[in-house]
Protein backbone atom coordinates (compact mmCIF):
# COMPACT_ATOMS: atom_id res chain seq x y z
CA UNK A 1 0.00 0.00 0.00
CA UNK A 2 1.20 3.83 -0.85
CA UNK A 3 1.90 5.91 2.18
CA UNK A 4 -0.59 8.74 2.61
CA UNK A 5 0.41 12.04 1.77
CA UNK A 6 0.75 15.02 4.63
CA UNK A 7 1.46 18.41 4.47
CA UNK A 8 2.70 20.04 7.36
CA UNK A 9 1.70 23.93 7.36
CA UNK A 10 3.77 26.01 9.06
CA UNK A 11 4.62 30.06 9.89
CA UNK A 12 4.79 32.24 12.59
CA UNK A 13 1.80 33.76 14.17
CA UNK A 14 -1.17 35.71 12.21
CA UNK A 15 0.94 34.17 9.26
CA UNK A 16 -2.45 33.13 7.11
CA UNK A 17 -2.15 29.48 8.06
CA UNK A 18 -5.59 28.87 8.18
CA UNK A 19 -7.12 30.95 5.94
CA UNK A 20 -5.10 29.29 3.40
CA UNK A 21 -6.23 25.66 4.71
CA UNK A 22 -9.76 27.07 4.43
CA UNK A 23 -9.19 28.01 0.52
CA UNK A 24 -7.18 24.61 0.43
CA UNK A 25 -10.49 22.42 2.24
CA UNK A 26 -12.37 24.74 0.00
CA UNK A 27 -11.06 23.75 -3.69
CA UNK A 28 -9.90 20.00 -2.55
CA UNK A 29 -12.36 18.40 -5.41
CA UNK A 30 -14.02 15.86 -3.42
CA UNK A 31 -10.73 14.31 -1.73
CA UNK A 32 -11.21 13.00 1.85
CA UNK A 33 -9.08 15.03 3.97
CA UNK A 34 -8.19 15.10 7.93
CA UNK A 35 -7.18 18.06 9.40
CA UNK A 36 -4.98 18.44 12.41
CA UNK A 37 -4.45 21.99 14.39
CA UNK A 38 -2.05 22.33 16.66
CA UNK A 39 -2.84 25.73 19.13
CA UNK A 40 -0.41 27.33 21.38
CA UNK A 41 -3.05 29.10 24.17
CA UNK A 42 -5.20 26.28 26.01
CA UNK A 43 -8.50 28.12 24.11
CA UNK A 44 -8.90 27.01 20.46
CA UNK A 45 -9.31 29.29 17.50
CA UNK A 46 -7.96 28.03 14.47
CA UNK A 47 -10.43 24.88 14.52
CA UNK A 48 -13.61 26.79 15.64
CA UNK A 49 -13.07 29.19 12.14
CA UNK A 50 -12.71 26.05 10.03
CA UNK A 51 -15.90 24.02 11.80
CA UNK A 52 -19.38 24.77 10.85
CA UNK A 53 -17.87 26.24 8.02
CA UNK A 54 -19.82 24.57 5.23
CA UNK A 55 -17.18 23.36 3.42
CA UNK A 56 -18.29 19.61 2.00
CA UNK A 57 -14.30 18.48 2.84
CA UNK A 58 -14.40 19.97 6.79
CA UNK A 59 -16.70 17.76 8.29
CA UNK A 60 -16.33 18.03 12.32
CA UNK A 61 -15.21 14.44 12.66
CA UNK A 62 -12.06 15.41 10.23
CA UNK A 63 -10.81 18.11 12.39
CA UNK A 64 -8.67 17.25 15.36
CA UNK A 65 -7.95 20.20 17.20
CA UNK A 66 -4.63 20.07 20.21
CA UNK A 67 -4.17 22.94 21.99
CA UNK A 68 -2.59 24.04 24.66
CA UNK A 69 0.99 23.02 23.41
CA UNK A 70 3.16 22.39 20.22
CA UNK A 71 3.46 19.53 18.37
CA UNK A 72 6.99 19.58 18.02
CA UNK A 73 7.33 19.00 22.11
CA UNK A 74 4.27 16.66 22.25
CA UNK A 75 5.32 14.31 19.75
CA UNK A 76 4.66 11.22 22.07
CA UNK A 77 1.43 12.37 24.04
CA UNK A 78 -0.50 14.16 21.25
CA UNK A 79 1.09 13.73 17.70
CA UNK A 80 1.41 9.72 17.25
CA UNK A 81 -1.75 9.09 19.02
CA UNK A 82 -3.81 11.01 17.07
CA UNK A 83 -2.03 9.94 13.67
CA UNK A 84 -2.77 6.41 14.40
CA UNK A 85 -6.33 6.80 15.35
CA UNK A 86 -6.82 9.00 11.59
CA UNK A 87 -5.08 6.03 9.69
CA UNK A 88 -7.49 3.46 11.74
CA UNK A 89 -10.36 4.59 10.71
CA UNK A 90 -12.50 1.95 8.51
CA UNK A 91 -12.19 4.97 6.01
CA UNK A 92 -8.76 6.45 6.33
CA UNK A 93 -7.90 9.50 4.59
CA UNK A 94 -6.56 10.20 1.83
CA UNK A 95 -4.55 13.51 2.78
CA UNK A 96 -3.50 14.95 5.90
CA UNK A 97 -3.23 18.12 6.59
CA UNK A 98 -1.09 19.53 9.95
CA UNK A 99 -1.56 23.26 10.84
CA UNK A 100 1.11 23.92 13.38
CA UNK A 101 1.44 26.38 16.19
CA UNK A 102 2.47 29.54 14.89
CA UNK A 103 5.49 28.96 17.58
CA UNK A 104 5.84 25.52 16.55
CA UNK A 105 9.60 24.75 14.96
CA UNK A 106 8.82 22.09 12.01
CA UNK A 107 11.72 19.76 12.55
CA UNK A 108 10.48 17.73 15.43
CA UNK A 109 7.44 16.95 14.05
CA UNK A 110 8.76 15.84 10.52
CA UNK A 111 11.31 13.63 12.29
CA UNK A 112 8.07 12.06 14.19
CA UNK A 113 7.40 10.85 10.90
CA UNK A 114 10.31 8.28 11.55
CA UNK A 115 8.29 6.26 14.19
CA UNK A 116 8.15 3.00 13.93
CA UNK A 117 4.05 3.15 14.44
CA UNK A 118 3.76 5.25 11.28
CA UNK A 119 7.16 5.37 9.25
CA UNK A 120 5.32 2.74 6.69
CA UNK A 121 1.98 4.57 6.76
CA UNK A 122 2.44 8.18 6.00
CA UNK A 123 4.82 10.27 4.35
CA UNK A 124 5.53 14.31 4.48
CA UNK A 125 4.57 14.96 0.95
CA UNK A 126 5.61 18.64 1.74
CA UNK A 127 6.50 21.44 4.44
CA UNK A 128 4.43 24.62 3.70
CA UNK A 129 5.95 28.03 5.06
CA UNK A 130 3.52 30.66 4.97
CA UNK A 131 5.34 34.05 5.92
CA UNK A 132 3.46 37.46 6.55
CA UNK A 133 4.96 39.59 4.24
CA UNK A 134 4.01 43.11 6.17
CA UNK A 135 5.73 41.14 9.23
CA UNK A 136 8.86 40.72 7.11
CA UNK A 137 9.02 44.34 5.49
CA UNK A 138 8.64 45.60 8.87
CA UNK A 139 12.30 43.80 10.40
CA UNK A 140 9.58 41.79 12.83
CA UNK A 141 12.04 38.89 12.47
CA UNK A 142 15.32 40.58 12.06
CA UNK A 143 18.12 40.23 14.94
CA UNK A 144 19.22 43.52 16.80
CA UNK A 145 22.98 43.67 16.87
CA UNK A 146 23.07 45.77 20.30
CA UNK A 147 20.85 43.60 21.70
CA UNK A 148 22.45 40.50 20.64
CA UNK A 149 25.91 41.88 21.82
CA UNK A 150 24.32 42.79 25.50
CA UNK A 151 22.81 39.34 26.40
CA UNK A 152 25.85 37.46 24.76
CA UNK A 153 27.77 39.55 27.09
CA UNK A 154 25.64 38.45 29.84
CA UNK A 155 25.39 34.73 28.81
CA UNK A 156 28.17 33.77 26.18
CA UNK A 157 26.17 29.99 25.68
CA UNK A 158 23.18 31.81 24.11
CA UNK A 159 23.35 30.27 20.80
CA UNK A 160 20.16 32.57 19.55
CA UNK A 161 18.79 35.41 21.57
CA UNK A 162 16.14 36.86 19.15
CA UNK A 163 13.11 33.93 20.01
CA UNK A 164 11.15 35.90 17.02
CA UNK A 165 13.62 35.65 14.24
CA UNK A 166 14.62 32.00 15.90
CA UNK A 167 11.06 30.29 15.39
CA UNK A 168 10.64 31.45 11.49
CA UNK A 169 14.36 30.84 10.64
CA UNK A 170 13.25 27.22 11.53
CA UNK A 171 10.01 27.64 10.37
CA UNK A 172 11.47 29.11 7.42
CA UNK A 173 14.75 26.53 6.54
CA UNK A 174 12.28 23.37 7.30
CA UNK A 175 10.28 24.30 4.30
CA UNK A 176 9.61 22.60 0.25
CA UNK A 177 7.39 25.85 -0.40
CA UNK A 178 7.34 29.30 0.66
CA UNK A 179 3.96 31.31 0.30
CA UNK A 180 4.59 34.60 1.02
CA UNK A 181 1.41 36.00 1.78
CA UNK A 182 -0.43 38.99 2.09
CA UNK A 183 1.22 41.00 -0.72
CA UNK A 184 -1.68 43.02 -1.75
CA UNK A 185 -0.17 44.88 1.47
CA UNK A 186 3.15 45.62 -0.38
CA UNK A 187 4.37 48.09 -3.21
CA UNK A 188 6.38 46.19 -5.68
CA UNK A 189 9.45 47.70 -4.51
CA UNK A 190 9.24 46.06 -0.90
CA UNK A 191 7.77 42.98 -2.52
CA UNK A 192 11.11 42.70 -4.38
CA UNK A 193 13.14 43.77 -1.15
CA UNK A 194 11.20 41.04 0.88
CA UNK A 195 11.74 37.74 -1.68
CA UNK A 196 15.54 38.78 -1.50
CA UNK A 197 15.56 38.85 2.22
CA UNK A 198 13.59 35.15 2.32
CA UNK A 199 15.83 33.72 -0.31
CA UNK A 200 19.18 34.69 1.28
CA UNK A 201 17.53 33.11 4.51
CA UNK A 202 16.69 29.97 2.31
CA UNK A 203 19.32 27.40 3.11
CA UNK A 204 18.66 25.75 -0.31
CA UNK A 205 17.07 26.64 -3.43
CA UNK A 206 12.83 26.45 -2.46
CA UNK A 207 9.89 27.83 -5.11
CA UNK A 208 8.31 30.94 -3.36
CA UNK A 209 4.89 31.74 -4.71
CA UNK A 210 3.13 34.96 -3.48
CA UNK A 211 -0.38 34.87 -2.34
CA UNK A 212 -3.10 37.10 -0.91
CA UNK A 213 -5.57 35.47 1.73
CA UNK A 214 -3.80 32.72 1.29
CA UNK A 215 -5.06 31.98 -1.98
CA UNK A 216 -3.84 28.99 -3.79
CA UNK A 217 -4.40 26.41 -6.38
CA UNK A 218 -4.32 22.66 -4.69
CA UNK A 219 -2.08 21.80 -7.40
CA UNK A 220 0.52 24.44 -5.87
CA UNK A 221 0.59 22.57 -2.68
CA UNK A 222 -0.32 19.23 -2.76
CA UNK A 223 2.15 16.45 -4.72
CA UNK A 224 5.16 18.12 -3.83
CA UNK A 225 6.35 14.50 -3.00
CA UNK A 226 9.27 15.79 -0.90
CA UNK A 227 9.50 13.00 1.82
CA UNK A 228 10.46 15.27 4.08
CA UNK A 229 11.05 12.70 6.55
CA UNK A 230 13.72 11.53 4.50
CA UNK A 231 15.36 14.52 3.84
CA UNK A 232 16.16 16.08 7.46
CA UNK A 233 19.96 16.96 7.03
CA UNK A 234 18.89 19.96 4.16
CA UNK A 235 16.50 21.27 7.08
CA UNK A 236 19.06 23.26 9.70
CA UNK A 237 17.26 23.84 13.02
CA UNK A 238 18.56 26.47 15.70
CA UNK A 239 18.14 23.37 18.01
CA UNK A 240 20.04 20.41 16.16
CA UNK A 241 22.61 20.39 18.62
CA UNK A 242 19.73 19.61 21.05
CA UNK A 243 18.21 17.08 18.96
CA UNK A 244 15.03 19.45 18.47
CA UNK A 245 14.18 19.78 22.11
CA UNK A 246 13.60 23.39 23.39
CA UNK A 247 10.96 25.37 25.47
CA UNK A 248 8.05 28.11 24.81
CA UNK A 249 9.80 29.83 28.36
CA UNK A 250 10.21 33.22 25.83
CA UNK A 251 5.87 33.17 24.91
CA UNK A 252 3.20 33.37 26.98
CA UNK A 253 -0.44 33.30 25.84
CA UNK A 254 -3.78 33.89 27.87
CA UNK A 255 -7.88 33.96 26.95
CA UNK A 256 -9.78 36.79 27.56
CA UNK A 257 -13.30 36.49 28.42
CA UNK A 258 -15.69 39.22 26.29
CA UNK A 259 -19.32 39.97 27.10
CA UNK A 260 -21.78 41.33 24.59
CA UNK A 261 -19.86 43.77 23.08
CA UNK A 262 -21.80 47.24 21.96
CA UNK A 263 -20.32 48.03 18.45
CA UNK A 264 -17.44 46.26 16.29
CA UNK A 265 -15.52 49.40 15.82
CA UNK A 266 -14.92 50.61 19.13
CA UNK A 267 -13.83 46.88 20.06
CA UNK A 268 -11.28 46.94 17.78
CA UNK A 269 -10.04 49.96 18.59
CA UNK A 270 -9.75 48.80 21.85
CA UNK A 271 -8.07 45.58 20.37
CA UNK A 272 -5.44 47.80 18.35
CA UNK A 273 -4.68 50.32 21.24
CA UNK A 274 -3.52 47.24 23.77
CA UNK A 275 -1.48 45.70 20.88
CA UNK A 276 0.37 48.72 20.41
CA UNK A 277 0.60 49.39 24.58
CA UNK A 278 2.00 45.73 25.13
CA UNK A 279 3.69 45.01 22.28
CA UNK A 280 1.21 41.81 21.58
CA UNK A 281 2.12 39.26 19.02
CA UNK A 282 -1.17 37.66 18.08
CA UNK A 283 -4.81 38.75 19.13
CA UNK A 284 -7.56 36.39 17.71
CA UNK A 285 -11.04 35.32 18.81
CA UNK A 286 -14.92 35.97 18.46
CA UNK A 287 -17.19 38.29 20.21
CA UNK A 288 -21.36 38.40 19.96
CA UNK A 289 -22.50 42.26 19.28
CA UNK A 290 -25.49 42.93 21.06
CA UNK A 291 -28.52 43.08 18.71
CA UNK A 292 -27.00 41.18 15.91
CA UNK A 293 -27.15 37.06 15.61
CA UNK A 294 -24.07 36.60 13.93
CA UNK A 295 -20.81 35.90 15.34
CA UNK A 296 -17.83 38.35 15.15
CA UNK A 297 -14.39 36.82 14.57
CA UNK A 298 -11.41 38.74 15.13
CA UNK A 299 -7.99 38.54 13.71
CA UNK A 300 -4.89 40.79 14.97
CA UNK A 301 -1.18 40.31 14.34
CA UNK A 302 0.53 43.09 16.04
CA UNK A 303 -2.00 45.96 15.60
CA UNK A 304 -3.27 44.82 11.50
CA UNK A 305 -6.77 43.78 13.22
CA UNK A 306 -9.23 42.36 10.58
CA UNK A 307 -12.93 41.26 11.09
CA UNK A 308 -16.08 39.55 9.68
CA UNK A 309 -19.33 37.87 10.91
CA UNK A 310 -18.42 34.28 10.20
CA UNK A 311 -21.38 32.70 11.08
CA UNK A 312 -24.86 32.43 13.30
CA UNK A 313 -24.38 31.67 16.78
CA UNK A 314 -26.18 28.42 17.71
CA UNK A 315 -29.54 27.65 19.39
CA UNK A 316 -27.55 26.14 22.08
CA UNK A 317 -24.92 28.44 22.00
CA UNK A 318 -24.10 30.35 25.00
CA UNK A 319 -23.45 34.30 23.45
CA UNK A 320 -19.88 34.86 25.21
CA UNK A 321 -17.26 35.39 22.92
CA UNK A 322 -13.52 35.38 23.58
CA UNK A 323 -9.82 36.58 22.57
CA UNK A 324 -6.69 34.73 22.67
CA UNK A 325 -3.75 37.17 23.31
CA UNK A 326 -0.08 35.86 22.63
CA UNK A 327 3.20 37.80 23.19
CA UNK A 328 6.65 37.33 24.50
CA UNK A 329 7.01 36.21 28.29
CA UNK A 330 6.16 39.58 30.74
CA UNK A 331 2.80 40.85 29.41
CA UNK A 332 0.96 42.43 32.01
CA UNK A 333 -2.32 40.39 32.05
CA UNK A 334 -4.39 41.99 34.13
CA UNK A 335 -3.65 45.42 32.42
CA UNK A 336 -4.16 44.03 29.16
CA UNK A 337 -7.69 42.33 30.60
CA UNK A 338 -9.20 45.39 31.68
CA UNK A 339 -8.64 47.07 28.54
CA UNK A 340 -9.92 44.77 26.53
CA UNK A 341 -12.91 43.98 28.62
CA UNK A 342 -14.20 47.87 28.83
CA UNK A 343 -16.99 49.06 27.54
CA UNK A 344 -18.84 45.86 26.92
CA UNK A 345 -22.86 45.06 27.73
CA UNK A 346 -25.05 42.61 28.83
CA UNK A 347 -27.59 41.61 25.84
Amino acid sequence: MSKIPTTIITGFLGAGKTTMLRHLLAHAGGRRIAIIVNEFGALGVDGETLRRCGIPSCGDEDIVELANGCLCCTVAEDFIPTMAALLDRAEPPEHIIIETSGLALPKPLIKAFNWPGIATRVTVDGVIAVIDGPAVAAGRFADDPAAIAAQRAADPSLDHDNPLAEVYEDQLQAADLIVLNKTDLLSPETLARVRAEIATASPRAVKLVAAQQGQLDPSVVFGLNAAAESDLASRPSHHDALDGAHEHDDFESFAVALDPIAGVDSLIERLRAVAAAHDILRIKGFAAVAGKPMRLAVQGVGTRFTHHFDRPWATDESRRGHVVVIGLTGLDRAAIERAIQAETVVA
